[in-house]
């Protein structure tokens, strides 16, 4: 058997176990060393292949399409710093539990470290940030080796999904030459026997049959005693993907009368299901230290990761001496507050379900309810009533959750899209997918991101600001080359707006270290990628920009400039009036 033969059914049977694993979509960026791969998933007719020429974009899109599928993405790229330019996309999918296959191709082994061009040491090249990295084997067509390279498939997949998702690292090394021949007889069937046994026709090599996590009727019990004897409790939802977790928690605080803190990245502000417990403006309230003093529960359960809002660790911190409990699906120790905590490794739906069901009225106090209800009002009647001369951040936000269609997704950047996210997005019966890369924080790949989930086929929103659009301009090529569907909301500020929160605001290097004025023009482009651009001036214009982008095809990037020191100087007189009514109230 020569070596095209055993290069083509080598890589057809890795890539077609991919496939029977439950992998649709593969994101390819262009190289000479990733031939085999490349071609191969391009010829499959199940993968829906992406092509996109940078790589750090090109990753940052997979991580938007599996964030928005919640399915596996594959990922390809050649030899050298190819790879390296996946390491941020690669960081944020292991901090937020995202499920992407990089597949780095490689020099063969007698071309390391011997000055070869294009060949960098990528043997374990993401270290800790993947869940499992394989170093491939040569390429073999052997029944022995088509199993093997079955089996790596197989399993790359179910680590990436099982558990708490992420990312798993394959390193593939190639000779030449690359180009497999597709017209050989059989290159995507499985002919081997494993042990006697073929695999089913759509079945993976190795299934892996991976239950859900549950307390046990004593861990129940236990969990039951130590809530009862107190009368204040919280339930807070972190950032998490699944929709399907709000109604569960949402029945448990009814039946508890327990107040929810729901992050805007939670899922639970939006939707069908009772918010009657839903407090969804705490971050406006809790800056106060009076009022996070006078707001001290007895216990804190926690689904999912540590919420966006400072003021909220702020209250957590101020409260250590209460009884904290973390609820996790799978496993792992997200507490950044460094508070004593209970970890309940369950799955949350179920964890909901047996806790109502085990005791279905706790004697907690309805009072500490209304009064969180009470104060959530005093502040929401803020937040919807205040306005500026000229339209500021906070109001565009307000806007846009206001037309954002149902049934739609919301993509959304870090530093202060996020922030004025947290403030400005009150429950809605609308359903509203909220996503964001909150794992490491970054601003990198954003655009990219936020092409990658709109290329799911939802109708998908980015709000971001200047400095994240500026970051990852070249990411708009993807909606040119495939038409995609994306409204960008793009806030202006002429730099890092979020610094002017801080105390470096008055510092004497500020706009030189912090501020970093861009001073661009960014419909030019928008244009140059074939999108269409809109500046909105106030509340009217932005109204009916967004209202027409949703009515259109293709990319719409709407503009809002706003001035950094006014636009802070608004944000703190809104949080001060809404503290000085709750305090006025006796709250």
């Amino acid at each position: 058997m020569e070596h095209i033969e055993h290069l083509t059914r080598y890589t057809a049977h890795f890539v077609e176990e991919l496939v029977r694993s439950g992998v649709t979509d593969v994101v390819i960026s262009p190289g000479s060393r990733s031939t085999p791969l490349a071609m191969t998933m391009v010829e499959h007719s199940s993968l829906k292949a992406w092509v996109i020429i940078d790589e750090r974009s090109a990753a940052f899109f997979a991580l938007g399409l599996a964030k928005a599928t919640e399915r596996p993405v594959a990922i390809v790229c050649t030899s050298g710093t190819a790879a390296a330019n996946y390491f941020p996309a690669v960081v944020e999918a292991h901090y937020s539990r995202v499920p992407l296959i990089v597949l780095t191709a490689d020099r063969p082994h007698e071309l390391r470290d011997v000055g070869a061009p294009q060949a960098i040491e990528q043997i374990k090249l993401y270290g800790d940030y993947v869940k499992w990295f394989q170093e491939m084997a040569l390429p073999d067509a052997s029944s022995k080796m088509l199993a093997y390279i079955r089996s790596k498939a197989s399993r790359a997949v179910s680590i990436a999904t099982h558990g708490n998702p992420g990312p798993v690292h394959l390193n593939f090394p190639f000779r030449e030459p690359l180009v497999p021949n597709f017209s050989l007889d059989n290159v995507w069937s499985c002919a081997t026997e494993n042990n006697n046994r073929k695999p089913l026709t759509n079945s993976p090599f190795a299934p892996v049959h991976n239950g859900k996590k549950r307390l046990s009727e004593q861990q129940l019990t236990v969990l039951i005693e130590k809530l009862k004897s107190h009368k204040r409790g919280l339930i807070v939802c972190g950032p998490q993907v699944s929709g399907d977790v709000a109604a569960a928690i949402v029945r448990l605080a009814d039946a508890w009368h327990l107040p929810v803190l729901a992050d805007p990245l939670s899922q639970v502000r939006s939707g069908q299901h009772n918010k009657a417990c839903i407090i969804e403006s705490y971050d406006a309230f809790l800056r106060s230290e009076t009022i996070r003093e006078q707001l001290r529960p007895d216990f804190i359960i926690r689904f999912g990761a540590m919420p966006v809002s400072k003021p909220y660790l702020f209250f957590v911190q101020t409260h250590r001496d209460a009884l904290q409990f973390v609820v996790e699906p799978d496993g792992d120790y997200r507490e950044p507050a460094g508070n004593a905590s209970d970890f309940i490794f369950s799955d949350p739906v179920d964890l909901c379900h047996d806790l109502i069901d085990k005791n279905p009225h706790m004697p907690f106090s309805t009072s500490w309810l209304k009064k969180w209800q009470t104060i959530n009002r005093l502040a929401k009647h803020h937040i919807q009533t205040r306005t500026n001369a000229s339209l500021t951040e906070g109001e565009a936000v307000r806007t846009l959750m206001d037309v954002i269609p149902d049934k739609s997704r919301l993509y959304v950047g870090n530093s202060m899209a996020v922030r004025d996210l947290d403030t400005f997005f009150l429950n809605t019966e609308k359903e509203i997918n909220v996503l964001a890369n909150r794992g490491a924080n970054g601003i990198d790949g954003m655009v990219s991101s936020g092409l990658g989930a709109a290329a799911s086929g939802k109708q998908t929103t980015l709000l971001l600001g200047d400095l994240s659009f500026f970051h990852d301009m070249n990411g708009l090529l993807a909606a040119k080359q495939y038409e995609i569907d994306l409204t960008i909301l793009l806030i202006n500020n002429d730099g890092g707006g979020i610094f002017s929160f801080l105390p470096q605001r008055d510092e004497k290097h500020f706009e030189t270290l912090f501020g970093t004025p861009l001073g661009i023009d960014f419909q030019h482009a928008v244009h140059m990628y074939g999108g269409v651009y809109t500046l909105a001036t106030n509340d009217t214009e932005l109204r009916g920009a967004l209202q027409g982008s949703y009515n259109e095809k293709g990319l719409d990037v709407i503009e809002v400039r706003t001035e950094r020191e006014e636009n802070a100087d608004w944000h703190k007189a809104l949080w001060n009036d809404i503290v000085t009514d709750i305090l006025a109230n006796g709250m």
